[in-house]
């Protein structure tokens, strides 16, 4: 069998069949619709409760960013149009909670799911965690115990959902397998961010397989084995320990200059979500950060941000990077992200739609009270100003112009920042990779963000399970782009950075490398593998092949040509 690798490694164990609590609501007619009120009430209670328990775990097992999953499904059972939909059908129909709370459930997922939106249709997933949770209380039934799984397991499933993989026994949980699911699933974030290896589109999974199996499966090229032979045993367990002992090595790295063979030397950093998400890249040795996504101000709030707000999270970072650079994107909203009280316009195409620097330059009061608190953070450290979703030149100057003002305006308060905050831009359309010489010239440096970059060029949703398959980092358009950016940012005399999930791509580290690339920022995990790639890789001879991978047809050709003539 094969699917999709989702998260790289190698597992073997046996396998955990999970199957989802069949749940079976009746609906039955009731003489105190208080009683069930109040049965309603204290299920919205616990489940509240849970999901704070479940919060606090994976923030301190997997990540800040990880856990905010679970603040948006306390929001949702808070949502009082969803409150209000139940009450009023339990009190109107005179029905049990139970009845009432799946009605109501089924007729919002009904509506996300039909909605041409993928942002929304994950929202439809989410709502049915949450309300099989409050269905699970109602009927006193115990869900499945993934905490409990006792020896090395592969789980197998149709799917898992955050509380899935928040509650599941991650020192014994040695590999995921999922019918749904892709590169960009809450899944396969997990088990990246974990180190578990994953796979993911393996068609009716959970009718092929039996508990207890034994099983293998290869996260980097998506093949399963299942019920192995002992040559086959044998052949994977020695892949694992060349696996582990890589392990080992990559703690070698630490302290070490990221500097290739012959002696060209990058800057290797990481991207963060949150200030406490800085900890994990110093821990790493990274050597700074090249993308701090500011969006998790304006999720955690009501309410926009206040500047001191803003000021101390930002100072908090650079204080503790001390001199390493600190890039920190401006506002990032719209498309994937909603902060509802923003009010943001419903669109039938977010992600092409009114969103990120749009939002900023439309609203430049948000923009400003951002670029003020960033400016006056500059002052305790290398603070630099990165603008998104950028796909003009007169949109960057207008931008520009703003940045400005907060300037003068600063200066006008006698309040102190650093006269050397460099202004770069995100390369995540490709008419600005395409026109790269042209923007070079107005700012400071580039950071290509290849998550949307790949989305925009390929017209691959890249949260759309049903075309997962064809959103790839290695079409030879996409690196086509990239070359375009470096050399365009190059030939003006600008650094090129990458912010986006490539970045930390073992196969194309090397060819980022011979293109030129001279920053690599990814998450904090494959910090170390990159230096060990890196260092272990000369630009030069990479250099030579580079001509060649561009010119290949496919993204096949691409990987088989890196795996033949580079990693090897």
């Amino acid at each position: 069998m094969k699917g999709l690798g989702t998260s790289p490694g190698v597992g073997i164990g046996k396998i955990f069949l999970y199957k989802e609590v069949k749940l079976e609501i009746k609906k039955n007619n009731v003489d105190d619709f208080n009683l069930e009120l109040e049965r309603f009430n204290k299920s919205i209670e616990k489940a509240k409760t849970e999901i704070d328990e479940l919060y606090h775990i994976t923030k301190k097992d997997v990540g800040e960013k990880e856990a905010e999953i679970f603040l948006a499904h306390k929001m949702m059972l808070e949502d009082p149009e969803f409150i209000k939909g139940v009450e009023e059908k339990i009190k109107g129909e005179k029905i049990n909670a139970e009845w009432a709370v799946e009605e109501t459930a089924n007729a919002f997922i009904s509506l996300f799911e039909n909605i041409e939106d993928e942002y929304l249709k994950a929202r439809a997933a989410d709502l049915k965690d949450v309300s099989s949770r409050i269905l699970r209380i109602l009927l006193n039934k115990d869900s499945v115990d993934l905490l409990s799984i006792y020896e090395k397991s592969i789980i197998v499933a149709e799917d898992l959902t955050p509380s899935d993989t928040a509650s599941m026994n991650k020192e014994m949980v040695v590999g995921l397998v999922t019918e749904l699911g892709g590169r960009t699933s809450h899944t396969s974030i997990i088990a990246r961010t974990l180190d578990i290896p994953a796979i993911a589109g393996i068609e009716n999974i959970i009718d092929r397989v039996n508990h207890g199996d034994m099983i293998i499966i290869d996260g980097d090229s998506g093949e399963i084995i299942l019920n192995p032979t002992e040559e086959e045993l044998d052949f994977y367990r020695e892949k694992l320990q060349r696996e582990e002992r890589l392990k080992e090595k990559l703690k070698d790295m630490v302290g070490k200059e990221t500097k290739s063979k012959d002696g060209h030397k990058v800057e290797l950093v990481g991207n963060i979500g949150t200030p406490s998400d800085i900890d994990k890249v110093l821990e790493k040795d990274g050597e700074g950060v090249g993308l701090f996504r500011s969006e998790f101000l304006y999720m955690d709030n009501d309410s926009l941000p206040t500047e001191d707000k803003q000021f101390e999270a930002y100072k908090e970072v650079a204080m503790k990077l001390q001199d390493k650079p600190l890039v920190i994107r401006t506002l990032d909203v719209g498309g994937d992200k909603e902060i509802p009280y923003l009010n943001l316009p419903k669109e039938m195409n977010p992600f092409l739609g009114y969103r990120a620097i749009r939002v900023g330059l439309d609203r430049p009061e948000i923009l400003k009270t951002q670029l003020r608190a960033i400016y006056r953070a500059s002052h305790y450290g290398n603070i630099k100003i990165m603008f998104p979703m950028i796909s003009s030149i007169d949109e960057l100057r207008e931008a520009k112009s703003i940045a400005k003002e907060v300037r003068e305006s600063l200066k006008e308060d006698n309040i102190p920042f650093s006269d050397k905050v460099e202004i770069g831009i995100m390369v995540e359309i490709p008419a600005v990779a395409v026109h790269a010489k042209a923007f070079a010239k107005e700012v400071d440096f580039f950071s290509i963000g290849t998550n949307d970059l790949i989305q925009y060029t390929l017209a691959v949703d890249r949260g759309n399970q049903n075309i997962s398959n064809l959103y790839n980092q290695y079409h030879p358009a996409i690196l086509r782009l990239i070359k375009m950016t470096i050399d365009g940012g190059h030939e003006e005399g600008i650094w090129v950075g990458m912010c986006g999930e490539v970045a930390g791509d073992k196969k194309l580290v090397p060819i980022l490398l011979g293109m030129g690339l001279d920053e690599f920022s990814m998450s904090a995990g494959s910090i170390l593998g990159a230096r060990y790639i890196i260092r272990n890789t000369s630009k030069e001879e990479i250099k030579s092949h580079i001509d060649r991978v561009l010119n290949l047809s496919t993204a096949t050709d691409v990987e088989n040509y890196i795996d033949e003539n580079i990693l090897k």
